[in-house]
């Protein structure tokens, strides 16, 4: 039976799990198919098929059932961190005199514990931890693009240390920052953990020795199979995939002797027992349960509840520009007037604001000030009549837009109202404003010089001027402000505004 189409994507695949990562186990199968240069040689007519039957290249088992050798396949079952020495470590490691860290020595006593206990059951796989040397020259090493000379850039330099990051190396300095915003003296190791986002995590490498029979140990010869990096969210980055349903993963080595090699990679971790999701369902279950109950002990159980017939009103407002001034250095004055008849609002809660100054600038041919300024009140009206005509009168906004000149005199710019939106949801309003005008060049030159002006003592007069007479004096109304805000009304039960 042909063999499988090779799989070509060796892209890595990121996944997510929530489960302790030491729960991890893969199946790695390595397999010598035979020598490529026999591959290149096949005839015309074979060379042809979409499919060659690789299984006539195998060497057939003898009579005993035993393969003539008994290198050109292995399977080993790998766990998270798992270290399999390779024959360049234990030659390496039973000399002493090349022990040089702890590290070293720890590993010069375990393969002599499993010298004493028969020796190795792998023979070509192994692996390199987070803790081997290879990691960090393999990162360190890293290149940044195919060129085979490429030169590294100041910045890649730089950047070498601050690629990867150990769980469980972490400095104490990275919890500090959440409590403390500003770091007066920062630490060298500070500034190079804190100078990018970069996520902790710990890599492995699964590799294999493809050396000539009886000739293992070379560096040369060895070659990455797989992949694995976990940061401290709980995601596996894999590379490449794993097998599954695609066909193996080819190796074609170089040299003289050429040879194929294909391999597999499937995750083979246990699956938790009825019982053990059963359990970490009440656990999660129970941890929520208790995260409820601390969010209601912060937030309490007593909420204002609105008075039987009374409606409530929230706004929340912008003060967002003001154009077509005849003077720079803008600012608003503003203050919300309650009807008299059935209408409150909190003690604490203020009803005016200043804007601050703010100068203009030219957006077309208008001279427009941005302010962006925020505001917020709430007030409520009990319902007296309960007769289906009687509406009650709303509230409105009165506006005063002043500006200064150099000695920091103000003159009036306008005067302007608005009867805030009776309907729930986000508007957009626009007040036109109006000054008293004398018809005076001195008035004129007096504004300019000394900044008086007309002005009125009761603002709430802009909207209904009941004492409004005539006189030697006019209306000049070119100016625009701008406001935009969100109100939102209830009435018995309280509602969330919109």
């Amino acid at each position: 039976m042909a063999e499988a189409i090779w799989s070509t994507d060796t892209g890595e695949a990121v996944y997510r799990s929530r489960d302790p990562v030491r729960n991890l186990r893969l199946r790695v199968h390595l397999q010598r198919i035979t020598s490529s240069n026999y591959l290149h040689c096949q005839p015309a007519a074979q060379l042809g098929k979409d499919l060659i039957d690789l299984a006539t290249f195998r060497p057939h088992p003898t009579a005993s059932g035993h393969r003539p050798e008994e290198a050109e396949e292995e399977e080993v079952v790998i766990g998270w961190q798992e270290k399999l020495f390779s024959q360049f470590e234990v030659d390496l490691y039973q000399n002493e005199a090349a022990c040089q860290s702890p590290l070293d020595h720890q590993y010069r006593q375990e393969i002599l514990k499993l010298e004493d206990s028969g020796g190795r059951k792998n023979r070509r796989i192994f692996t390199y931890t987070d803790s081997d040397r290879y990691t960090n020259l393999e990162e360190h090493c890293q290149k940044m693009t195919t060129a085979a000379s490429e030169m590294p850039s100041f910045l890649v330099e730089r950047m070498a240390n601050v690629r990867r990051r150990r769980q469980d190396k972490r400095g104490m300095e990275g919890g500090i920052l959440k409590s403390r915003v500003v770091t007066w003296e920062p630490s060298e190791e500070f500034i190079r953990n804190n100078h990018v986002i970069n996520t902790p995590l710990q890599t492995m490498y699964i590799m294999a020795d493809l050396g000539p029979y009886g000739k293992l140990g070379y560096k040369k010869h060895e070659h990455v199979l797989c992949t694995l990096k976990v940061d401290s969210n709980g995601v596996i980055t894999v590379k490449p995939d794993f097998t599954g349903s695609k066909g193996p993963y080819r190796i074609e080595t170089e040299g003289e002797k050429q040879e194929l090699w294909k391999y597999t990679i499937d995750n083979v971790s246990s699956f938790a027992q009825p019982e053990e999701e059963e359990r970490e369902q009440r656990v999660f279950k129970d941890l929520y349960g208790r995260h409820k109950e601390y969010l209601n002990s912060l937030v309490g159980t007593d909420f204002e509840t609105t008075v039987p017939g009374a409606l409530r009103l929230f706004v929340n407002g912008e003060v967002v520009s003001a154009q077509g001034y005849e003077y720079d250095n803008l600012y608003v004055h503003f203050f919300v007037e309650l009807p008299t008849s059935n209408w409150s609002s909190p003690a604490f809660q203020q009803l005016s604001g200043i804007t601050q100054t703010c100068a203009t600038k030219s957006w077309g041919m208008d001279n427009v000030a941005y302010f962006s300024y925020p505001f917020t009140f709430e007030a409520s009206f009990l319902h007296e009549d309960e007769s289906v005509g009687a509406l009650p009168e709303w509230p409105v906004l009165y506006c005063e837009v002043l500006s200064l000149d150099f000695w920091q005199r103000y003159r009036v710019e306008g005067y302007g109202a608005v009867v805030l939106p009776t309907t729930p949801g986000s508007h957009t309003l626009t007040v036109s404003t109006w000054r008293p005008l004398e018809l005076s060049p001195v008035a004129e030159l007096r504004r300019f010089f000394i900044g008086g002006s007309l002005e009125l003592e009761d603002l709430s007069y802009v909207w209904i001027p009941g004492t409004f007479k005539h006189g030697a004096w006019g209306l000049e109304t070119n100016q625009d402000l701008r406001l935009t805000g969100s109100t939102g009304g209830a009435s018995e039960p309280l509602r969330t505004p919109r």
